[in-house]
């Protein structure tokens, strides 16, 4: 009875899955963290794209493509991009073209969404969490 031999190995067999579970946590709401700052990055970079492209035939195109090669760690279906230049959506390069050929100082502004996923052995424990970062630059 006075004997302790593997008492320690039992304590670190009882710890251990909520040390595993602490630690993979952590590593998942690193990754969350990080779409985060590439999703509002990557808002800031296509929104200032989208200002500067008062003069250009495919604005739309542009700022897409911009905001999509600022987000190479991110599901591409999972995003969801909004445009608009004073108030109007723009959802074409045709569309955006025409608002922004009379809104020179007029605000351009981009709204992206992406799911955010906090799983963790199989339990969601932030079900229906959504990232959006949104940003507002002066046409020029």
């Amino acid at each position: 009875m006075r004997d302790n031999a593997g008492a320690a190995a039992v304590e670190f067999g009882l710890i251990a899955p909520l040390l595993v579970m602490l630690l993979l946590g952590i590593m998942e709401f690193g990754l969350v963290l990080n779409n985060y700052v590439e999703l509002t990055n990557a808002a800031r970079a296509a929104g200032r794209q989208l200002a500067i492209s008062r003069t250009s035939t495919t604005p739309w195109t542009n700022a897409t493509s911009e905001f999509y090669a600022s987000t190479p760690n991110m599901t591409k279906a999972n995003i969801t991009i909004t445009l608009s230049v004073n108030g109007v959506a723009c959802s074409s390069d045709s569309t955006c073209a025409t608002a922004l050929g009379t809104a020179q100082g007029d605000p351009s502004e981009l709204t992206a969404t992406y799911p955010c996923n906090l799983d963790i052995l199989n339990v969601n424990f932030v079900p229906g969490c959504t990232l959006s970062a949104q940003t507002t630059e002066q046409v020029e």
